[in-house]
């Protein structure tokens, strides 16, 4: 039996935009990107398999937390 956590199938499109625009404030400390995201997620034998996509331009420098 499937925990309650997984018995949900599907985000709502308003969740997903969420979801991406916290992924985009992420991505753009590591990368230059061209502001094109997608996100597709496929149900697995243990939860999901979510994907997220952008073209990056280039990888930023960073700096290990002090």
């Amino acid at each position: 039996m499937k925990s309650l956590l997984t018995m949900r199938e599907q985000m709502t499109e308003e969740e997903k935009e969420l979801f991406l625009s916290d992924i985009k404030r992420v991505c753009s400390e590591y990368f230059e990107c061209d502001g094109k995201y997608s996100f597709d997620s496929v149900e697995t034998e243990h939860g999901f398999s979510a994907c997220i996509m952008f073209d990056a331009v280039r990888v930023k420098k960073f700096k290990k937390p002090r």
